[in-house]
């Protein structure tokens, strides 16, 4: 099978860490770097993805007043780009190259599980590393 034609649900990473979008950028800070991670989903009340945050929206406001007490939701980029696991590595790369974005959150198709909850995660690296593989 060509690379591109591969589905995303055989190598995304399953699971999403999640920040609520009241949580400072300390904390925030503190969870992407314990994880060693770049990036978190942000959730609402109910739980549902409403932006993401990465290590670079954290660096735009180190050493503004306060900073350490931002709320996520006041820097977090608050559209997401996403993908269904039935999508290919083709087509998420397209989006990713398109859009000039690292990563797509997962989410399930229409009608299965939590369709507004993302499932896994994809990033430009990911793609790159299955490449490599092939």
């Amino acid at each position: 099978m060509k690379i591109e034609n591969k589905l995303l649900r055989d190598i995304m990473t399953r699971g999403v860490v999640t920040v609520p979008m009241g949580s400072t950028v300390k904390q925030i800070a503190a969870l992407l770097s314990r994880k060693g991670i770049s990036e978190a989903a942000v959730i609402g009340r109910d739980g549902s993805a409403i932006g993401v945050i990465s290590n670079m929206d954290i660096l735009e406001v180190i050493g503004k007043e306060d900073w350490e007490s931002i709320p996520a939701e006041s820097i977090m980029t608050p559209y997401i780009e996403t993908a269904k696991p039935t999508s290919t590595l083709g087509e998420a790369a397209r989006i990713m190259r398109d859009k000039h974005i690292h990563r797509l959150l997962i989410f399930s198709e229409n009608g299965v599980g939590a369709s507004h909850r993302p499932i896994g995660i994809i990033s430009a690296n990911d793609i790159i590393r299955e490449a490599a593989r092939n």
